[in-house]
């Protein structure tokens, strides 16, 4: 079985994002495997947890986008 790497999918997503109109003010998206959520913070500070427990990678990626409200 494929293991997904979730850590790096994050950081993937967060530079593919950097360059759209909506969220080119994000910093980082991180994932905690521990607690199965996705950080993200914004440039002026602001932070989103987004919890993406039992996620696949692509599950995740929507589950950020719609917890960022998109």
């Amino acid at each position: 079985m494929y293991e997904e790497n979730k850590e790096l999918i994050c950081d993937l997503l967060c530079a593919t994002l950097k360059y759209t109109r909506n969220l080119s003010d994000l910093k980082s998206i991180k994932y905690d495997a521990e607690t199965e959520t996705a950080t993200v913070t914004f440039r002026n500070g602001g932070v989103v947890p987004i919890s993406v427990a039992a996620d696949s990678g692509t599950a995740m990626i929507r589950d950020i986008i719609q917890g960022l409200g998109y």
